[in-house]
């Protein structure tokens, strides 16, 4: 692994610490302050379905999910980590109530790593959102 690899790995790790953390308790401070200002994020549905620009509209959908998710969603397990000189994917699964209703899911999500900050985020998931 080069130099650049594990520095990628060790920044992504931390921000995914704070994300699956502002999953958990709502608060995304710490996620946000490992964002670019020119942060871009992709999610695969629902009113933030595409490419998002901005560490603004990233704390609106940060926000919408911890409406969606009042209560929180845990992480279940870490399945995989797999990464590059620049990104890093986790694949885990994770539970939680969605609007009141039963969620479990299994989801991939991918950081781009830019000077010690995350710069990209795209999010992956299948099934019906209430089962792995």
């Amino acid at each position: 692994m080069t130099q650049d690899s594990a520095n990628t790995l060790k920044v992504a790790q931390q921000a995914f610490e704070h994300f699956t953390s502002g999953l958990a308790t709502g608060d995304w401070q710490a996620f946000l302050d490992m964002l670019t200002e020119d942060f871009t994020f992709w999610f695969p549905m629902g009113k933030f379905h595409g490419l998002n620009e901005g560490k603004k509209r990233a704390q609106e959908f940060l926000q919408y999910v911890s409406e969606s998710f009042g209560s929180g969603i845990t992480l279940t397990s870490l399945d995989r980590v797999t990464s590059n000189e620049t990104t890093v994917v986790f694949e885990f699964r994770d539970e939680g109530l969605l609007l009141g209703q039963p969620y479990k899911n299994r989801v991939a999500v991918s950081f781009d790593v830019c000077d010690d900050k995350i710069c990209g985020y795209r999010e992956y998931f299948g099934s019906d959102g209430k089962s792995y």
